[in-house]
């Protein structure tokens, strides 16, 4: 791939990225936002309804990683980074969600910021921060 179509590329899937953070995100279920920007330390969580909510969560999640997989094969150009990227995904996402509804479920609202932490692992794309650069280094540690 032409060095000049990799970034545009690259520029391209970044500004979806944000894309998917401003425009779309007040047409997304999450009551915990209004929560997180209020005095969320003398209030309660605010009643969710589950289904809902994850189902939105999904919704976020499967575009944040469709993009984030994306920037990761124009970036490397290499399948089996992205399988690896694929299977990590998805078990972060099993295990970040089953985390949060448990926190959720049984009210566990002490534990504020550990419910915001992991929400913020669901609906951002931190992910693509942390693989980036270690199949960067792991690319550098091959050539070596």
């Amino acid at each position: 791939m032409k060095k000049q179509l990799q970034i545009f590329l690259i520029v391209f899937l970044v500004l979806m990225l944000v894309a998917v953070r401003v425009f779309v995100q007040p047409y997304f279920y999450d009551p915990l936002i209004e929560y997180f920007k209020a005095d969320y330390l003398h209030n309660s969580i605010p009643e969710i309804n589950l289904n809902f909510f994850f189902l939105n969560l999904f919704y976020r999640y499967f575009m944040n990683t469709i993009i984030s997989l994306a920037i990761l094969y124009v970036v490397f150009d290499n399948f089996k980074i992205l399988k690896f990227s694929f299977k990590f995904y998805t078990i972060a996402f099993v295990a970040l969600s089953v985390i949060l509804f448990i926190l959720l479920k049984f009210n566990l609202s002490n534990d504020y910021k550990l419910i915001f932490y992991v929400r913020r692992f669901l609906i951002h794309p931190i992910f693509l921060l942390v693989l980036l650069p270690a199949f960067y280094y792991q690319k550098l540690k091959q050539e070596n």
